[in-house]
This record gives structure tokens, C-alpha cells and sequence, in this order.
């Protein structure tokens, strides 16, 4: 099944990740437990309360949200959620939609987006995440090169950050996965 521009956000949701948002019945276990839901302009049930609508609308300004960023997949909403939603995954989804469409909150704190990007490439470049290339993209990105920058010797005398990032076996396959998820997905 591939993506119509007529169907609506939810059901493109459904399509990518497999986590249907009509399931959803609104008792808002996911919102309360959510660490990060008084930060959030829209919380966990409301974001599934709004791909419920499947209003264009109301789907643009999920887009534009900042709470898709915000979540941190810590699945504390999984874990209360009668359901068994995936509320994350829905996030993560939402995300990549919002990057492809131009449509990332110019409010929210760009640094985010900075950090889930050099994230994203330090994991695709190496199969893995290699902390010290991802500080020094997210710096590059963010331009805030001063940050944390006392930590640095420390965590480097302790072993906490090693010189050389540690590869998976395949590279390629990775790299595969990648290409394949941008054809899929959005």
C-alpha cells in the first residue's frame, strides 16, 4: 500500500508504523505520566486526539507542533496506556513528516532538531552512536561550540568518550535500511 495524497495523516500513520490512532479511546494515562507534558503545547492524547479528526487542519498544526519534538521516547506512555499504543513511534513518525514537509516548529528550540538530525547521521555513518562526531556535528548544527565544553577532558580521561567510533560488522546494511525507510516512508 502506498501513500495517496488524499488519505489523511492517521491513516498514513497506520501505514508507516503499524499503530493505528482509532484505537485510541481518550483516557489520558499517556498525558498524565508524561515527564515532559507540561512542556509540550499539545500532549499525548491530544496529538492522538488530533490525528483522530483527520482534519487537514488541525493534522498541519501537529506538524508545525512543538510537542513532536519534545517527546523523548522514554515509553512511559506505552506503559500506562490500556492500549498499548505506541505513542513514540507515532512521534518519531510525525517527525520525519514534518522535516520532509518544511513544516518543523520555528518556535521550538532548534537545538532538537539539531540534535534528533546529528543523531540520525552519526547512527546511518556508523551503525552505531559515537558520541564525540555526534557532539561535533550537534555543535556545528546548534553553533553552540562552548556548551558542556569543560566536560569534555573529563569524560575523556574516564573512558566515557572514546577517539575512534565503533562500527557495526555490515555498514552497508545499515546504510540499506536508511535508503529503504526514505523510500517508504513519507
Amino acid at each position: 500500500m502506498s501513500y495517496r495524497p488524499n488519505n489523511s495523516l492517521s491513516e498514513e500513520v497506520l501505514e508507516h508504523t503499524k499503530v493505528n490512532s482509532a484505537g485510541c479511546y481518550q483516557c489520558g494515562k499517556c498525558s498524565a505520566g508524561c515527564p515532559l507534558a507540561e512542556e509540550m503545547d499539545y500532549t499525548s492524547s491530544m496529538v492522538m486526539r488530533m490525528l483522530q479528526t483527520e482534519d487537514k487542519a488541525i493534522e498541519k498544526e501537529l506538524l508545525k507542533s512543538q510537542s513532536i519534538w519534545l517527546c523523548s521516547s522514554c515509553e512511559m506512555c506505552i506503559s500506562r496506556c490500556p492500549m498499548s499504543i505506541d505513542i513514540p513511534k507515532v512521534m518519531d513518525y510525525l517527525r520525519q513528516k514534518s522535516v520532509k514537509e518544511g513544516l518543523q516548529n520555528k518556535t521550538a528550540d532548534k537545538n532538537i532538531v539539531a540534535f534528533h538530525r546529528s543523531f540520525l547521521d552519526m547512527i546511518q555513518l556508523t551503525g552505531r552512536s559515537y558520541e564525540p562526531g555526534m557532539i561535533m556535528d550537534y555543535k556545528l548544527r546548534s553553533k553552540d561550540f562552548f556548551q558542556d565544553l569543560t566536560m569534555a577532558p573529563k569524560m575523556f580521561s574516564r573512558g566515557k568518550l572514546p577517539i575512534f567510533p565503533e562500527s557495526v560488522k555490515n555498514r552497508k546494511n545499515i546504510q540499506d535500511i536508511f535508503k529503504k525507510s526514505k523510500k517508504e516512508s513519507i
